[in-house]
């Protein structure tokens, strides 16, 4: 069979909108991802099962050594919401708080946050179906209404571009507006602190952070980086502020945040390492820093990051020892220099 006739085989089979909503692009590799899901399909079917028996066994998630394991070997979707609620607070929070989201919602006129937000709905997910206008139901309402109780809720946050991305992401999941705020509220208050404040103090010391990491553990990419003169946070900063949505494909983002909402932000800095090196040699034939900034491009996209479960399989072996103490003193100093420079 002819390698045209076999990719329109498998276009025939592969949907052109994902489950997720998500419209393929023009060049999607639908034989490759045929391949792929193929044997993905098994490893689901494993876990899915393994996950109800866990699940029936034991009152509700809690964090142990078990979930954890479990948690990087991927939540099945059906479980994905409950899961995620779980081991990240964000259920313990609702159940304390009742009738809180609703409040906040109906709360009083805010015209600078409504106005922020109405401004990013349509560049929110123009590729995804039910975001669109004409989807019944359209969750531009729900993305709206949980961006504007997350702005009344934390002030000092307010909205940042970025949120919407990932409050998109929460509602696809959850199919819920009040989990979808509590779920960004475990990421913005807790998991990801001062990510989204109006300094971004959070944002710009991880970034920090991750240079000094590849310094550590890539040095020849580090020297690339400093030859040319070229800044992290020119690479890295849609990284951190959108958690690789819309950067990277939308099953391995959803197996990165099982891991975030579970074990924390350290996840970001071993997805950050395993794709640079992985990608060390094709980075290295940079000759210019335009030349760098296209490779980090290329790296997020292609067969290694669209075959989710071997990916995060390197994400826990290709970078190495990485202990959280390692990450909070790198924190402090990196955080450090940066209020020095004012």
């Amino acid at each position: 069979m002819e390698p045209t006739e076999c990719s329109q085989d498998a276009r025939a089979r592969v949907p052109r909108i994902d489950p997720y909503g998500f419209e393929r692009p023009e060049d999607f590799d639908y034989a490759a991802y045929e391949e792929f899901f193929s044997s993905y399909l098994v490893v689901l079917t494993r876990r899915a099962a393994k996950w109800s028996r866990l699940l029936r066994r034991s009152r509700g998630v809690r964090r142990s050594g078990t979930v954890k394991r479990y948690v990087r070997k991927g939540v099945p979707l059906q479980h994905r919401a409950h899961v995620w609620m779980a081991v990240s607070g964000a259920q313990a929070q609702m159940d304390r708080n009742p009738g809180y989201y609703q409040r906040l919602v109906q709360g009083g006129s805010n015209p600078g946050l409504q106005e922020a937000i109405r401004t990013d709905l349509n560049r929110t997910f123009p590729d995804n179906v039910r975001f669109r206008k004409t989807a019944e139901p359209c969750l531009q309402q729900a993305l709206y209404n949980v961006l504007l109780a997350y702005g009344r809720h934390n002030q000092g946050v307010g909205y940042c571009q970025g949120m919407n991305f990932i409050a998109g992401y929460l509602i696809l999941i959850t199919k819920s507006e009040e989990e979808s705020f509590w779920l960004l509220d475990a990421l913005v208050g807790r998991i990801l602190p001062d990510y989204y404040s109006p300094e971004m103090l959070g944002l710009k010391t991880d970034q920090q952070v991750l240079a000094e990491l590849v310094r550590m553990k890539l040095p020849a990419v580090a020297a690339l980086m400093d030859g040319h003169g070229v800044m992290w946070t020119l690479l890295v900063s849609r990284w951190f502020i959108c958690l690789f949505v819309d950067i990277l494909p939308v099953e391995t983002v959803l197996r990165i945040w099982d891991c975030l909402f579970n074990e924390g932000s350290k996840i970001i800095f071993r997805v950050a390492l395993t794709l640079i090196k992985q990608h060390q040699a094709l980075i290295l034939e940079a000759a210019s820093a335009p030349d760098i900034c296209d490779k980090f491009k290329q790296i997020t996209r292609g067969p290694f990051v669209t075959e989710c479960h071997e990916f995060m399989q390197k994400v826990f072996s290709e970078p190495g020892s990485l202990p959280m103490t390692t990450i909070t003193k790198l924190r402090e100093t990196c955080r450090a220099a940066l209020l020095a420079q004012g």
